[in-house]
């Protein structure tokens, strides 16, 4: 007989017990059955070594709708907002798939001795799964994995260190608060624009929520600055001495009469160099990178949207090449800097394209800066880098996304960038100049990286690079000028910088209390941002203009009709993070969070119920639609025998309420519309009809 095989991973106990392990996805279900030695493959799960393995697909359940709660609700009415349920439920989605999954669940877990709650580490994942064991029933004690990635030795790791599921009660608690919170607002602030405000008999979805809202005020607040911006002129006095350029340290003049004035008097005098001062300095490598860095980063260098970002470095995550992708720090932990030699080494075996920049630090012992290595600044995950794993990227996206990734993480460990900078003080008969030039003598890290330039203007200060040799007390011919110049409006926002004005919305409020809130997750999730985007995009409220996103009319009207700041302030998701973090750290009762909520959006419906404004994006909307679209409907609403004022009876367009869900609207393809919750269970289809 052959040796005796141990298995891939032992069970700790002699006593038999069957163990459910449920992951948040399949590909992450497969890696973690490989690890544990579940390599038995059945309808829906992983079995062997006394562990099963399933997978639910992300969001499973969800909060109930409306009209399952109240058959009142079930109808669009102002009379009957705000919606607020005495109790809040939860079900599952409604498609085959899912029901056949949650059937499967269901089984392993009735016959569970322990249930290993797998999901992704942090507030969503913890409430996805909690729902989908509190529908199944669950009565097996339950454990939570806490993974940052999908390496078998993070895999191993984590089920050597199980946590009791109590440890993250707070933690699904704050995750549930949100969803209510969100489904509160969400629900009723829709219903109640969209009712209130469109004109006839318009189907147009007006959607307002906690986050798309702000984040739509702060594209149209930029468009309007540049709408409104007048620019004005103003002249800067410049002079070129031995092929240098000099600028008044002054700066700019208001008027022409002034700068000519200085001009004239320096004119055909000499220039004199009053002061030559050389120093040395250095820049340490730029830091790791969360999310929204990385959004922002291939946004302005590939091209790429946020949607896209994410969904490259989510598909790099499940196939082991990188860390826990949804993070919101660009810090790593010190137990993670002791296994960077490692990652490096695989990195040169399996990765040979970055080769040549590891080769530098072989043989040396990583350097430590604390802009890199902070346990203090990482909870739950730390920043995005690379595992070191082999593995094939499979598109120019991926290549493009990993590239980014592994350079920084490798930049992290170099040298710091040093240079030379030399500033040349000189005098025209009291007009003060100055010059600066600077010199790159070590490039250190900026071999693996270029370096970030976010400058926006051109006005400033004259950097000329390697500079002559000047001495003090020099003097000699110049050539002055008088340049005439304009202020420029701000930029119009790129998804580059919108991901970034919603990381720092805390610079758009001045309570410190709400900075404070702020600081630490902007406008929603890292997680999120992307799709927030794409719901702005995709509901019309937004448009793209080469890389700038630019406010619709209907974006505009939305917000100037919103006459609640809170609405469509930061300062509303300011207060929220604020809270949920105290709900999570047991400082506020979520029962309180949602009472004081429930009293805003009462007082929301009645203030905009006596609103008597109306919408003229939307009534221009149905003016220029009505003329292509009469005769069909009255064509339809003959051949219909149901009453004609039922929404049913008009034809469908693009961005109106799916007629279906009443959730969702409609997306238009190449042959019919569909429901944007496709996805989720809806299978709403209107044949486009042929032109």
């Amino acid at each position: 007989m052959g040796e005796r095989c141990e298995p891939v991973f032992p069970i700790p106990s002699l006593v038999y017990r069957m163990k459910v392990c449920i992951a948040e996805k399949p590909s992450v279900a497969r890696s973690i059955a490989a690890v544990l030695g579940a390599n038995e493959a059945h309808d829906g799960y992983m079995e062997g070594n006394g562990y099963r393995v399933t997978w639910t697909f992300g969001h499973l359940c969800e909060l109930k709708e409306p009209a399952e709660y109240a058959t009142r609700w079930r109808r669009w009415s102002l009379v009957h907002l705000p919606i607020v349920p005495e109790r809040f439920g939860i079900k599952l989605k409604k498609d085959s798939g899912i029901k056949h999954q949650f059937d499967v669940i269901c089984r392993l877990v009735s016959e569970a001795d322990e249930v290993i709650n797998c999901g992704d580490a942090g507030q969503e994942g913890e409430l996805i799964q909690r729902w989908v064991l509190q529908l199944a029933d669950c009565k097996a004690p339950i454990r939570r994995l806490w993974l940052s990635s999908m390496t078998e030795e993070a895999i191993r790791e984590g089920f050597d260190h199980l946590h009791d599921s109590a440890e993250y009660e707070r933690l699904y608690y704050a995750g549930m608060t949100r969803a209510i919170g969100d489904w509160l607002l969400g629900i009723n602030a829709t219903r109640l624009y969209t009712l209130k405000y469109r004109s006839g008999d318009s189907r147009r979805l007006l959607s307002v929520g906690r986050v798309q809202t702000p984040t739509l005020a702060l594209i149209v607040e930029r468009a309007e600055e540049i709408e409104h911006f007048v620019p004005e002129p103003y002249w800067e006095i410049k002079t070129i001495y031995r092929e240098t350029t000099f600028a008044t340290t002054s700066g700019r003049y208001s008027t022409v009469d002034k700068a000519q004035k200085i001009l004239d008097k320096i004119t055909g005098k000499p220039f004199s160099v009053t002061k030559v001062t050389k120093k040395k300095g250095k820049e340490t490598p730029p830091h790791l990178f969360d999310l929204t860095s990385l959004q922002i980063e291939a946004n302005k260098k590939l091209g790429l949207s946020a949607d896209e970002t994410l969904r490259t470095i989510q598909a790099l995550y499940e196939r082991k090449l990188v860390t826990y992708p949804r993070v919101d720090t660009t810090y790593i932990t010190e137990d993670v800097y002791a296994k960077c030699p490692e990652i490096l080494n695989n990195l040169y075996r399996h990765h040979r394209m970055l080769s040549d920049l590891i080769s530098p630090l072989g043989h040396k012992k990583l350097r430590k800066l604390k802009s890199v290595v902070d346990n203090s600044k990482v909870t739950d995950h730390h920043a995005i880098i690379p595992t070191g794993e082999g593995g094939v990227l499979t598109t120019n996206e991926e290549r493009q996304i990993y590239n980014l990734i592994a350079r920084r993480f490798i930049a992290a460990f170099y040298p710091d960038m040093q240079y030379e900078q030399t500033t040349v003080q000189g005098v025209v008969e009291g007009v003060r100049f100055r010059a600066n030039g600077r010199v790159i003598t070590d490039s250190g890290w900026q071999t693996v990286v270029k370096p970030e330039d976010d400058k926006e203007s051109g006005d400033e200060e004259q950097s000329t690079g390697i500079m002559p040799a000047f001495v003090e007390g020099e003097q000699g011919p110049h050539k002055p000028e008088l340049q005439e110049k304009q202020t420029r409006p701000p930029r119009a926002y790129t998804e580059a910088t919108l991901l970034r004005a919603m990381e720092t919305a805390g610079k758009l409020v001045e309570s410190e209390e709400m900075k404070e809130a702020l600081k630490q997750n902007g406008i929603g999730r890292p997680s999120t941002r992307a799709a927030i985007i794409e719901t702005l995009l995709s509901r019309g409220y937004i448009r793209k203009q080469r890389k700038a996103l630019l406010p619709t009319p209907l974006g505009k009207e939305l917000i100037h009709i919103i006459r609640d700041d809170m609405l469509k302030s930061v300062e509303l998701t300011g207060q929220w993070e604020r809270k949920l973090r105290q709900i999570e750290s047991g400082e506020y009762d979520a029962r309180q969070f949602i009472s004081d909520l429930t009293q805003k959006v009462t007082r929301m419906v009645a203030e905009v119920i006596r609103d008597p404004r109306t919408m003229s994006a939307l009534i221009e909307e149905e003016k220029s639609s009505s003329s292509g679209g009469k005769a069909k409907k009255k064509n339809r609403q003959r051949r219909s025998s149901s009453k004609s004022d039922k929404p049913d009876d008009n034809i469908p367009h693009e961005g109106d309420l799916c007629p279906k869900c009443h959730k969702g609207h409609l997306l238009r393809g190449r042959t019919a519309l569909g429901c944007s919750r496709y996805a989720e269970g809806c299978d709403y289809r209107f044949p486009i009809p042929e032109e």
